[in-house]
């Protein structure tokens, strides 16, 4: 699909000082990344937050807050991770009483793993994008951003 900004979804799960991260490895080397994806037609950005953590963790997530906006903008970057512009949403997720992080069934062809990573030894992994102190922030003060969706407004009654 050609995007003029792709729109992830992406879940940040942070229990007991560490973060769950989706492992992979390809021609960056070994690197991680939040369970996160693009959002499909017809779906909302919390429903892309769920999909995305079954498919890339196979948990069931309750979607809390937005934590953190990240934009890419590659004209800004020297195109470093592509030229397609995005703005990646994270939620403060929880993982669902009896489900358990683990490989999917069907990963992505570059997906090796599914990891709990201490806060503290963040500056030990490549992150991408490189939000490590961030979510170490995040972690310590879960400052949130305030997320409005239109089907929870009042609606006007037009005369």
């Amino acid at each position: 699909m050609n995007y003029h900004i792709r729109v992830r979804a992406c879940a940040l799960i942070i229990e007991n000082n560490s973060i769950l991260l989706v492992e992979f490895n390809d021609e960056r080397g070994i690197h991680y990344n939040l369970p996160a994806g693009g959002v499909e037609p017809n779906e909302s950005i919390l429903e892309a937050v769920r999909r995305e953590a079954i498919e890339e963790a196979s948990i069931d997530v309750e979607v809390g807050p937005l934590a953190i906006v990240y934009e890419y903008a590659p004209h800004l970057s020297s195109n470093r991770f592509g030229t397609t512009q995005s703005l990646q949403l994270m939620f403060d997720c929880k993982i669902k009483d009896g489900s358990i992080p683990k490989m999917p069934a069907n990963p992505d062809p570059n997906q090796i793993g599914v990891k709990w990573i201490e806060l503290s030894e963040l500056d030990e992994i490549l992150l991408f994008p490189n939000i490590k102190d961030q979510i170490i922030d995040y972690a310590k003060n879960r400052k949130s951003i305030e997320f409005i969706e239109e089907q929870t407004l009042e609606t006007y009654v037009l005369r």
